[in-house]
């Protein structure tokens, strides 16, 4: 059996891409390459790793028992990377946060771009997606959610609660008939989520008003956001990120005011790293200081 971390790190590219093509991607290397490499361990280590298939590369039996093994390998690296280096001076190498993208375009820039600020050594990377980031396949080293996930072995943080209300453009407004009531809301053009792709029950605004029918959908909330800016329809809008369109106007705000919260998602395993630790203090602080201004902002919106 190969005893090289290199090959470890491949088998994990593999195990978390699930193909070589994605592998390839996560370890910068060239999916012939990684096809070469896995073969090799699997011939040193006498055992097939993988199940290969149409559909890519699931662990064999042998591979789940490898996964295992190989992740604390990566962990004690970690470990061991973190206190060559020592926990005294600022913060550096590369941190990906995964987020929902209302909060990943709205919120995070800002306040990663602080904590880069304070650390010039520090590489941040958000990745926004209209889904679940899936830290298991180490998609992320931590990520934002909207629940609490309650599955894996996972460290689940609350960050801060979050309010969001009805709005519509100005000139959306002045074109159209008034509302005055929920009930109003039937004679106007809505935006939302595609119904069948709202991945976290917290998500389903429209529901709790009684509105199935969406006009104009989107699974990304930032496509929502310009259509309400554009003055196409009205829909369900972060309070925090209503100061970057001074246009628009909250509406029905005594008959309709969403609350929601956001968690910091971790894997249990890095609770041991100062350096993840160190991350998400800076992040949950700026984070809670960051919401807070923004929705301070739009009180009189």
């Amino acid at each position: 059996m190969s005893d090289s971390w290199d090959d470890l790190r491949i088998f994990l590219g593999v195990a978390r891409g699930e193909s070589l093509s994605a592998a390839g991607r996560l370890l910068r290397m060239d999916p012939a390459t990684v096809g070469r490499r896995i073969a090799r361990l699997e011939q040193g280590m006498g055992a097939a790793l993988f199940v290969k298939s149409p559909q890519g590369y699931a662990l064999s039996e042998a591979g789940v028992r490898m996964l295992r093994h190989a992740e604390e390998a990566e962990q004690a690296l970690s470990l061991a990377s973190e206190a060559v280096r020592g926990g005294a001076e600022g913060l550096s190498g590369q941190i990906r946060i995964g987020a929902p993208d209302g909060c990943a375009n709205f919120l995070l820039p800002q306040v990663c771009a602080r904590i880069a600020d304070d650390n010039p050594d520090l590489e941040v990377q958000i990745v926004a997606l209209p889904r679940v980031v899936n830290l298991s396949r180490r998609e992320a080293d931590m990520a934002i959610a909207v629940s609490a996930p309650t599955a894996g072995r996972l460290v689940v943080q609350k960050i801060t609660d979050y309010r969001l209300h009805l709005a519509a453009s100005r000139a959306y407004l002045a074109q159209h008939p008034p509302i005055r009531a929920v009930g109003d809301l039937h004679d106007h053009r809505i935006t939302g989520y595609i119904p069948d792709m709202i991945f976290d029950k917290e998500l389903d605004y429209l529901g709790e008003l009684g509105l199935t029918r969406v006009p104009l959908a989107s699974n990304s909330v930032s496509v929502q956001f310009q259509w309400i800016r554009q003055g196409a329809g009205l829909g369900i809008v972060h309070d925090f990120a209503l100061p970057t369109a001074p246009d628009l106007r909250r509406i029905l705000t005594d008959q309709v005011s969403l609350k929601r919260s956001f968690y910091l998602v971790r894997h249990a395993d890095d609770r041991r790293l100062e350096r993840m630790n160190r991350f998400a203090d800076a992040l949950l602080t700026h984070m809670r200081a960051e919401l807070a201004r923004l929705e301070r902002l739009c009180v009189n919106v």
